[in-house]
């Protein structure tokens, strides 16, 4: 590798410190008759039946088989072993062991990711949405939420992955659902109709929420800010409502990012299933994001939820017990097939 993590991360930082404060779609007044109408509505819109129950049930299978491939002695049919130790290292661009979004081992560029992010109903989606078919998409992780886990401590951390400073729908954040997910079972939380009032709330001084789960300065996250619980009254009093995004296998929803959100954790007998993916036009995007992208494909990293611009290598270690993880590894398990659609999709290729 000519070129080191640390010394991709420096430019990643170099790169975002300077970054569009203007809008760069204009959506207004435009009618569509679809659910596009509802998205530009609420900043938020689930379509459904996006890919077959049969589909489904195939990426859940895989999940599955993905955690055990680790031979940490996890076991579906057995609760005793829905814990840290028999699990890999769960965590978020890689900061904490809280959360059950995978980032680390290559997982964002497993097979399945892939096959997850091509999938012709889904790659419409964003084709609709930002009316081109020249995309860019995301490396994001998956998310395998097993229910009653003893070991998990949660509390809601209500945030928006847009920086107060960019203006209008920069990106357009999504996740294809794979298993049942109702109102025990967990899952994402919405303030519906947040998006609209972004500017209004962030026309003055902020200060963002100290949470146990925030990363820490040092990550240069662009695109997070975290909510007090005063803000969530501030939207609520404007007419906002706090969802719960109850899905059907094969579902997907959309949200703007400057929607407020949350995940909770499942409290019934379903396990979460999901997969994360973004895409934004490939126009948005700068030379050098798009050789920020070409090294992060190259070597497996994952990303943040932003396709075209804040493109942090997220290659920290998965740490366990104070140490690295023995079962870091930096290859998927099952490698993507390589087609134009993905080389194109990842940045490595032009339209």
């Amino acid at each position: 590798m000519s070129t080191t993590v640390t010394e991709i991360q420096e430019i990643a930082a170099q790169t975002n410190e300077s970054f569009t404060i203007r809008d760069l779609v204009d959506f207004s007044g435009r009618t569509y008759g679809d659910w596009r109408d509802e998205f530009h509505r609420n900043g938020c819109v689930v379509i459904k039946n996006v890919i077959s129950p049969d589909r489904a049930k195939y990426y859940c299978d895989k999940q599955i088989e993905w955690l055990k491939n680790f031979d940490l002695g996890f076991d579906e049919k057995d609760e005793s072993t829905w814990t840290a130790e028999h699990l890999p290292v769960s965590f978020k661009g890689g900061y904490k062991p809280r959360h059950r979004m995978y980032y680390a081992y290559a997982a964002t560029h497993e097979k399945i990711a892939w096959e997850a992010r091509t999938e012709p109903a889904v790659v419409k989606i964003f084709e609709d949405l930002w009316e081109t078919k020249e995309l860019l998409c995301s490396f994001d992780g998956m998310n395998i939420s097993l229910p009653r886990r003893k070991d998990l401590n949660w509390s809601p951390w209500p945030h928006c992955d847009q920086n107060p400073d960019r203006k209008g729908m920069q990106a357009v954040q999504g996740l294809l659902n794979f298993a049942p997910n109702g109102p025990k079972d967990g899952g994402l939380m919405l303030m519906k109709g947040s998006a609209k009032l972004f500017d209004e709330f962030f026309a003055q001084k902020r200060d963002q929420y100290d949470h146990e789960d925030a990363p820490p300065p040092e990550l240069k996250y662009m695109d997070l800010f975290l909510f007090h619980d005063r803000d969530l009254e501030w939207f609520k009093e404007r007419g906002c409502e706090m969802i719960k995004v109850n899905m059907e296998p094969g579902d997907f929803v959309l949200w703007d990012s400057r929607t407020m959100h949350y995940a909770c954790l499942p409290e019934g007998d379903q396990i979460r299933h999901v997969q994360y993916i973004c895409m934004t036009p490939r126009r948005f995007a700068t030379p050098r994001a798009l050789e920020l992208k070409k090294f992060c494909f190259e070597n497996f990293i994952g990303t943040t939820h932003w396709p075209h611009c804040n493109i942090r290598p997220a290659a920290e270690k998965p740490m366990r017990d104070g140490q690295v993880c023995p079962k870091d590894r930096a290859e998927p398990f099952e490698k993507p097939v390589i087609t134009e659609q993905v080389l194109k999709l990842a940045g490595v290729k032009e339209y």
